[in-house]
């Protein structure tokens, strides 16, 4: 199964409109590396909290992913 066969799926069975895989994912990773790997997962399940909170749009996903964003710290050369 592919990832976006998984993605597909999981959204017809929560019954939920697209998403920007993208977003996520690059949330993800930029909070693994940023703040530690166990964070990744629990901040895309806040931030998935956060958008729902807003509506669900991509846009209040992207906002949120932003926002969040702004709070990992920036590593130093």
């Amino acid at each position: 199964m592919t990832l976006d066969e998984w993605v597909d799926q999981v959204r017809a069975e929560l019954e939920l409109g697209p998403v920007d895989r993208d977003v996520i994912l690059d949330l993800a990773r930029d909070v693994a590396h940023g703040v530690a790997r166990p964070a990744a997962p629990l901040t895309a399940f806040l931030a998935g909290l956060a958008a729902g909170r807003a509506g669900g749009s991509r846009e209040a996903v992207a906002d949120v992913a932003a926002r969040i964003l702004a709070l990992v710290p920036v590593p130093e050369d």
